[in-house]
């Protein structure tokens, strides 16, 4: 039998999404509960693959299935191609995972000189069918011939200029008949070949520019950046067309069923009257509020508030869905998890359980872990003066201070060549634009709503985004905005001129847009954050704690929720201008009492911030790294530097220079590092473990309760770490400890050797923990300083799915993890195991950890929470 590859809308549902694609299954759903969907049908994701499979090639029986279902279509008198009653349809992508604007879609598919004139005549509207006809040969030209759409948009705007129109529904029938001629007239000229007329051959060419577009730069970089299987393809949905440009009693819009910037239980959205859904999406014209559409359309205004509470109470979640409006008839054209900021999630995640509609359980596996990042930063500071230049809408909240680009090609530049931070500014954006907005630090066009391009995909994304902003003009050619008539502070109004290079700030929480560079503060979180994190405390089986080592990132670690300090890392603690002399001169010394000397000095210094640490996380473990870098890292490497160290030091520059050449190492990752140092120094390891104990013993007689674990780095044989431990256990004999302080000595798993040899380690060891940074270079041959340059092409091209620093590779560094947790536990089964690299704050590796039954995690501060809520899930999805 011939394989299935089209279903009809009353044939699929919504549980059928990796077929159907997310759209096809929603539309098949709705269709099902009565919902007025305009009829059609999906070709499926199967047959996007083996079409891709196939070179281009439909597989076989996939075109007479797809000419059956347009058959099928074929109601109440209209016929695909039929030039008295035409049926046209619309040709959309629908992957199984939503990726608004990546893909590509046609609307007004049929039309041809014969059938608009068919489709006049029915309509009694001879405007409307030729402003169908232009937009057909406008999208068909750019998503299939490959005639740019700004070609098209150039020839739109000169003929609104020579009638004297500002909008495009201004044109008249006339205006638009020669407009379309002359859109006619750009295909043949930049294709060679007459726009095709045929209603069959532009069905099968709008079919296969879909699939194509699923391999597409803009979509392959999206399912780049949001980690989205390259292989799955997408469905192809074809519906009857219904019309929002037939008259002033239609339009078209986007809607929320709650506002997907603050999350607050409101219906959002936006809409236009007579104009297609395109007109809004992309910015074309700047849209309506949806609450204006009470006094313009109040019957359906009421009508769609039924549609929008049916669908959320059906899928329990935010929905985006969009609608039209044709002469007076409601039509729901798709509907899907609405894409919101981290601050809407949170919120209507939280009241989404307090209202009864999902569970504590739900609200955790629902959020992103990663998305919790965009609340964590800074905004900018309120008490600074802004000088507003300008006002758009509240697309998408957050503080974006950068330098203006007006292209993405130019701010992929900017940002990943030479470090600067940018904001795109655009007329308004497309999904070309990807690339760029991804690299810039916000987005700013002059058109478009809430709904726009821009703004979807900045949500998405976690960019600050102002858009609609009508009052800067903006001249890509010339690389500059203008915005005309601003009120200074003085109260005089002057034209501001803004050009590529300036710095402006923008805030998407205010739509404002402001020049210069404004200053920030720490970001305040509260209220539902607190209220989400306390029930994701309450599914987790893993602790969290934090890299930290300075008084300031220890207490946001411990106000982030982090249980204790999973690494602190005491060679950070030498780089003070009061410390590093004294480095320096440990790191010159020629015998051991110098060496002893300077360790004397750094020794209150050290005491001093173990003390700190301690009184913050009062009653909560620190695990406290000893020397970790190779020497030479503490020593200048420039000239200018060593001649101002020989002098600071008392010393020829050139007896610095000899150790700094001494001290070089053709591959200091592999050196004198770690534990090493302590092996052939130990008078190193012996003041820090006094530090450690002083500083214990110190906050004791304060109250405070130090829970001290104290780390050797790089070990690979046991007798390197029994030798360390013994000086450390040496130095709480001489200071009395027993009884007073407990502490442990524990080891970090960097080299292969040592999880290969766990279960020899773990019987001296009290504690491990991976370090996975190192592990990950060692057992991938990869340098973290260098691989950069390679790593991405590797991931590209397949080779890994993400970079091995990014996330955890569970094939071969977690292969190793389990083999050292397995062997640890067999002499050992109640050792503490965690891991302190910054995988730690990766959602995916902290849920692998999970797995390999590790009791805690550690990444860096600001990532505590995201590690705190990937916990829960990796639990809650364990016990599903």
């Amino acid at each position: 039998m011939t394989k299935k590859f089209v279903y009809s809308f009353n044939e699929g549902n919504a549980g059928m999404k990796s077929l159907l694609g997310g759209k096809g299954a929603n539309l098949a759903e709705m269709t099902n509960h009565s919902i007025n969907v305009p009829g059609g049908f999906t070709i499926t994701t199967e047959g996007c693959n083996a079409y891709r499979a196939g070179n281009g090639s439909y597989p076989d029986g996939l075109w007479d299935q797809t000419l059956e279902a347009i058959k099928a279509l074929e109601t109440s008198g209209k016929g695909f191609g039929n030039s008295d009653n035409p049926l046209l349809v619309s040709v959309r992508s629908g992957a199984a995972i939503s990726m608004p604007g990546m893909m590509d879609t046609i609307l007004n598919l049929g039309l041809n000189s014969e059938t608009v004139e068919g489709l006049a005549k029915r309509s009694g509207d001879c405007r409307f069918a030729l402003d169908c006809y232009r937009r057909l040969i406008q999208m068909f030209g750019d998503v299939v011939l490959g005639v740019p759409m700004k070609l098209f948009d150039e020839l739109l705007e000169s003929k609104k200029k020579e009638k004297g129109c500002q909008l495009d529904t201004d044109l008249d029938e006339i205006a638009l008949s020669e407009l379309v001629d002359e859109y006619l007239q750009l295909v043949k000229t930049k294709t060679g070949k007459d726009f095709p007329s045929k209603p069959r051959e532009q069905l099968d060419l709008a079919i296969k520019a879909v699939f194509d577009s699923w391999d597409n730069k803009r979509a392959a970089k999206y399912r780049l950046l949001n980690s989205i299987p390259h292989d799955i393809g997408t469905a192809v949905n074809i519906q009857s067309m219904v019309f929002g440009n037939i008259g002033m009693n239609s339009g078209t819009g986007v809607a929320f069923t709650r506002d997907p910037s603050t999350g607050e239980r409101e219906f959002f959205g936006e809409y236009l009257i007579n104009a297609q859904g395109e007109d809004v999406v992309a910015g074309i014209r700047t849209p309506k509020p949806i609450n204006q559409m009470e006094q313009d359309m109040p019957e359906r205004f009421e009508e769609l508030k039924q549609v929008y509470q049916t669908l959320e109470n059906h899928y329990r979640d935010i929905q985006d869905f969009e609608f039209t409006i044709e002469s007076g008839v409601l039509f729901i054209l798709q509907t899907r998890n609405g894409k919101r900021t981290a601050q809407a999630a949170v919120k209507s995640a939280v009241d989404m359980v307090n209202e009864g509609l999902i569970t504590k359980e739900e609200a955790i596996l629902r959020m992103e872990p990663a998305q919790l990042d965009q609340l964590l930063h800074p905004m900018f500071d309120p008490k600074a003066e802004r000088n507003v230049i300008a006002r758009g809408l509240k697309a998408s909240p957050g503080a974006a201070s950068g330098k203006v680009v007006f292209d993405s090609d130019r701010a992929v530049l900017l940002a990943e060549d030479t470090d600067e931070k940018v904001i795109l500014v655009r007329t308004e954006t497309s999904p070309e634009d990807i690339h760029g907005m991804h690299v810039s630090k916000g987005i700013l066009t002059a058109r478009g709503g809430m709904t726009s391009h821009a703004a979807v995909v900045a949500r998405g994304m976690g960019k600050s985004c102002v858009a609609g902003c009508e009052k800067i003009n903006v001249n890509e050619n010339e690389r500059y905005f203008q915005v005309n008539n601003v009120k200074m502070s003085n109260s005089q109004t002057h034209d501001i001129q803004v050009k590529e290079g300036d710095w402006i700030s923008i805030d998407g929480s205010t739509g404002e847009v402001m020049l210069g560079k404004l200053p920030t503060i720490e970001a305040k979180i509260g209220g539902e954050f607190d209220t989400l994190m306390s029930w994701a405390d309450e599914f987790r089986t893993m602790n969290v704690k934090a890299n930290a080592e300075v008084p300031k990132e220890v207490q946001i670690a411990k106000d982030f929720g982090a249980h204790g300090i999973g690494l602190a890392r005491t060679e950070h603690m030498f780089f003070g201008d009061d410390r590093l002399p004294w480095m320096q001169r440990m790191v010159m010394a020629t015998d051991l009492e110098e060496r002893k000397e300077a360790l004397a000095r750094l020794l209150p210094m050290q005491r001093k911030d173990f003390e700190d640490i301690f009184t913050i996380m009062d009653g909560l473990p620190v695990i406290i790294r000893l020397l970790d870098p190779p020497l030479h890292e503490f020593l200048p490497k420039e000239e200018e530097d060593i001649q101002e160290l020989a002098k600071t030091l008392g010393m020829d520059a050139q007896n610095i220079q000899d150790t700094i050449d001494q001290l070089k190492e053709f591959n200091p990752m592999l050196g004198f590092r770690g534990c090493r140092l302590g092996v052939v120094y130990p008078e190193i390891n012996e003041m820090q473990a006094r530090a450690i104990f002083e500083a214990g013993l110190n906050v004791l007689e304060k109250g405070i309760k130090p829970v001290i674990q104290i780390e050797v780095p790089l070990v690979g044989k046991v007798n390197e770490f029994t030798m360390i431990k013994e000086i450390v256990d040496k130095v709480a004999t001489e200071l009395n400890v027993s009884g007073k302080l407990d502490y442990q000595v524990g080891t970090m798993i960097e080299v292969p050797r040592a999880a290969l040899t766990a279960d020899t380690i773990a019987r001296e060891a009290d504690f491990l923990s991976f370090g996975t940074n190192d592990l990950t270079q060692m057992t991938c041959g990869f340098s973290r300083d260098d691989s950069a340059k390679f790593l991405g092409r590797y991931v590209k091209e397949g080779i890994y799915a993400t970079g091995p620093f990014q996330s955890i590779d569970k094939e071969g560094v977690g292969y190793l993890m389990r083999i050292c947790v397995e062997k640890a536990r067999s002499v050992k089964p109640d050792i503490e195991i965690g891991i302190c690299g910054e995988h730690g704050g990766d959602p995916e590796s902290v849920k692998f950890c999970h797995h390999l039954g590790l009791n805690d995690v550690s990444c860096s501060p600001f990532r505590v929470p995201i590690a705190r809520l990937a916990a829960a899930q990796a639990a809650l999805e364990q016990s599903i």
